[in-house]
């Protein structure tokens, strides 16, 4: 079972291509133990000595972008904050298995205030549910992702810098990486 996973902006998309193996070597080289990637899409997996997890949040930055020559954010998920994520039950289960789109998880750098929250979730319409839970806000489109008609713009001019994954693909790598 692993400490972390770390969830990367910006990685394999847009002109930025990292392979695994070297996205793991540079986790190695900041003394982090254990380290797999899951998929091609900035997940890595780790176990790390304990340290206050802004410090090796910003620690991961530092080291990424000087070996990658570009910033990726980083957004940390202990072990037991991706068991909260996993158990989740943002929306009624039959919207969930009724929905031609899949759930997706957004990771947030940290739990938005009141005001954050209802501002974005003004966004919210019955093609676009959205709800907050910890430091992730969940998005249930009625289709696929890129038929959205949400405003990201201005979500993110609320939220901050932020990295999606499906709630499936954090299912998986829960079930791969930390379970007993």
């Amino acid at each position: 079972m692993r400490d972390f996973a770390a969830f990367l902006r910006g990685i394999n998309v847009g002109g930025h291509r990292v392979k695994g193996p070297q996205l793991c070597a540079v986790f190695e080289e900041l003394g982090c133990r254990e380290v797999s990637t899951f998929r091609a899409s900035g997940n890595v997996v780790f176990d790390a000595d304990r340290e206050p997890e802004p410090k090796l949040t910003v620690r991961i930055e530092k080291g990424l972008e000087e070996a990658l020559g570009y910033e990726s954010i980083t957004f940390l998920r202990s072990a037991g904050e991706l068991a909260a994520i996993v158990s989740s039950k943002p929306f009624e289960p039959a919207a969930v298995e009724g929905s031609k789109g899949k759930l997706q998880v957004v990771m947030l750098t940290s739990k938005p205030a009141a005001k954050a929250r209802k501002a974005v979730l003004a966004h919210a319409t019955d093609k676009d549910r959205l709800a907050f839970g910890g430091r992730e806000l969940y998005w249930l489109p009625a289709g696929g992702t890129q038929d959205s008609e949400l405003d990201w713009r201005a979500i993110a001019g609320v939220l901050g810098p932020t990295t999606m994954r499906t709630k499936g693909t954090v299912e998986q790598i829960a079930a791969k990486h930390f379970s007993d």
